[in-house]
């Protein structure tokens, strides 16, 4: 929480400002800025009344909800100056679920959902357009398999607060999550999107 809004602080030299609801994650963000010329705001997003230069959407939209999609994709095109740009980064499905799995709901991704993109496509209708469309899922499986060996690497010092059932866990979620992406069934999403006010021609950035 707050690695944009510091890395477009120091790399960019931007005016930024974070939003959260959770308090946490608000104390740990203003701890990482701490000395930055950062705002690191308690809100929820549907409360934000401003308009932005540019918009970072990062993991927001698997916690969302499907009714909510639309709804989302609204305030983003009010939220946004008329040659605003937004990204929109995000776990996507390779088809429309509107359930949950019951053990990730219970253990790991309480009320969350993966979208489909062509739930994310209707919601945009007549509010945003598409300018870049970028899937980096496979580089994902290899993020969560890193994730996964620093995990069994601390395994002695989580034995302090945490059982053998929470370790397990976690353990199975990081490696399912990874076999996921590897086998193509979840993607991670790239999407940049402007008004239909938008003026200026977006050139693509790969890495």
């Amino acid at each position: 929480m707050g690695r944009i809004c510091l890395l477009c602080r120091k790399k960019l030299q931007r005016e930024c400002c974070c939003i959260t609801i959770s308090t946490e994650q608000q104390k740990l963000a203003i701890e990482r800025c701490k000395g930055l010329d950062v705002e690191i705001r308690f809100q929820d997003y549907r409360d934000i009344n401003e308009k932005f230069d540019c918009i970072v959407s990062i993991g927001m939209l698997e916690h969302v909800g499907y009714k909510n999609y639309g709804k989302f994709m609204k305030i983003i095109n009010k939220s946004l100056t008329d040659n605003g740009i937004c990204l929109l980064h995000f776990i996507a499905s390779n088809k429309t679920d509107l359930n949950t799995d019951p053990w990730f709901h219970k253990y790991i991704f309480p009320s969350g959902l993966i979208p489909s993109l062509t739930q994310i496509g209707k919601a945009m209708e007549e509010k945003l357009l598409l300018e870049d469309l970028h899937n980096i899922g496979l580089h994902y499986d290899y993020t969560l398999m890193a994730w996964q060996e620093n995990f069994k690497k601390s395994r002695d010092s989580l034995k302090k607060e945490y059982d053998e059932t929470f370790y397990r866990m976690w353990n199975f979620y990081l490696a399912t999550s990874a076999a996921s992406f590897r086998s193509r069934r979840l993607n991670l999403w790239q999407i940049v999107v402007t008004k239909p006010s938008f003026q200026k021609e977006y050139k693509s950035v790969r890495f």
